[in-house]
Parts: structure tokens; C-alpha cells; sequence
């Protein structure tokens, strides 16, 4: 994903996406929001557009990335969410219509868990510290295949924080050369501000929470692993 393609996927599903807006806001009263807006839409933007089979999502807390990505789904018509945490707060906070046949959430430590065979979307928000980092990089990265990847908390300033999940990520991705894409405020204001600019394009600008980071990266696994 780059800057373009992110526009023409403000653009192609504005209207579901101010649907979803309008839920997420309603919901957020009960939810201790982590993902800030440009983030969460992304995120959603992505999956409507991938239409994913399996997504894994690493770190719930209390399940407001969870009913973007639900809500992906749902909209798609089609897919499963499987979700992993050590803490169960997401199941007070997910709906039982959003859930649906299409969530399973797994209480425990995900590095002690078997996890799907085939990963089409990858979720990651927990421990953001550099041994978890390389944990999924060696466990997790080297056996997928050319699958999609969200990274939440890499860029809340203009460089990852030192021995952290973000400088860990950051680095592995510059040595293989991947190309990542991030609505960074702090890294990347150009690409934040033309995201606001086609939000206000579209009437989608009104803040659904206050946080203004943005600090996720999204790219794609190389394929050949």
C-alpha cells in the first residue's frame, strides 16, 4: 500500500466506511480505544479490499481493533477472525451480532499457542517490546507467504524508540528491502495530511477519538519465504 492507494480506498468505500465510522463511535463509550482514526480505517480499508479468508489479530485489550476488523468482515460478507490475548477484556466489549460466526477469541501467551496453518492478514499489537519483535519475526514472518501485515505503535516520533518492537520491525524491514507504508503523523506528515485532506474530501473528517499518532505501519511479507 502506498499513499495513492490509500486515497482511491478512502474513495472506493466511503460509504460503508461513514457507516462504520458511525458504529465505532457509538461503541467507543464502552471501549478503551487504542488504534487512532486514520490507523483504524486503514485497517479496515485494507481488509474490505483484500477480502481475507483467516485474519490473526496479536493483542486485543478491550476489542477496539477487534470491531474494525469484525467490521471488515462483515461487510465483506465473508472471512473468520481468530484473536489472541493474555487478558480476556475484549469479550465484554465485542457484540454478539458483530461476532457472529465470524470470531474466536483465545485467552493465553500466543507464543505458546498453535496458530493457523494459513495467516491471509496479520494483526499485530501487543507486546511492543524487542524480544516479541523477534519472536514473530523468526516464528510468525518466516513461514508466511506473501501475507499482509499490520504493526501498531512503530512511529510515535520520527524514528521507532531505541530496543523497541518498532526499531527491531524497522530494521528487519530495511535489510530485506520491503517497502512499508505509515500514516505517521510524526514520520510521515505529508502522507497524514493528504490523508485528512481526502477525509475532508469525503465528509469522514470528524475525529471519532482525539489520538493523532497514527503510529502503525502496513506491508506485505515477501513471497519465497
Amino acid at each position: 500500500m502506498d499513499l495513492t492507494a490509500a486515497c482511491d480506498l478512502y474513495r472506493k468505500y466511503a460509504d460503508d466506511l461513514a457507516a462504520v465510522r458511525d458504529e465505532q463511535r457509538r461503541r467507543l463509550p464502552g471501549i478503551r480505544a487504542q488504534l487512532d482514526d486514520v490507523e483504524a480505517e486503514l485497517t479496515y480499508l485494507r481488509l474490505r479490499e483484500l477480502r481475507p479468508a483467516t485474519v490473526v489479530e496479536i493483542g486485543t485489550f478491550h476489542g477496539w481493533s477487534t470491531t474494525w476488523l469484525l467490521s471488515a468482515l462483515r461487510d465483506n460478507g465473508f472471512g473468520r477472525l481468530l484473536s489472541y490475548d493474555v487478558v480476556d477484556h475484549v469479550l465484554r466489549s465485542v457484540p454478539e451480532d458483530l461476532a457472529a460466526q465470524r470470531w474466536t477469541f483465545s485467552k493465553g501467551d500466543v507464543r505458546e499457542t498453535r496458530l493457523p496453518a494459513d495467516i491471509d492478514y496479520l494483526f499485530l499489537d501487543a507486546a511492543h517490546s524487542a524480544r516479541f519483535a523477534r519472536w514473530y519475526i523468526a516464528e510468525l514472518f518466516s513461514r508466511l507467504n506473501g501475507t499482509p501485515v499490520s504493526v501498531h505503535d512503530v512511529f510515535h516520533g520520527r524514528r521507532p524508540m531505541p530496543f523497541s518492537e518498532g526499531a527491531v520491525l524497522v530494521r528487519w524491514l530495511t535489510e530485506r528491502k520491503i517497502d512499508y507504508f505509515t500514516p505517521s503523523a510524526r514520520r510521515a506528515p505529508e502522507t497524514f495530511a493528504a490523508l485528512l485532506a481526502v477525509k475532508r474530501e469525503l465528509g469522514l473528517d470528524e475525529p471519532i477519538r482525539s489520538g493523532r499518532d497514527n503510529p502503525m505501519v502496513f506491508f506485505d511479507l515477501p513471497r519465497g519465504n
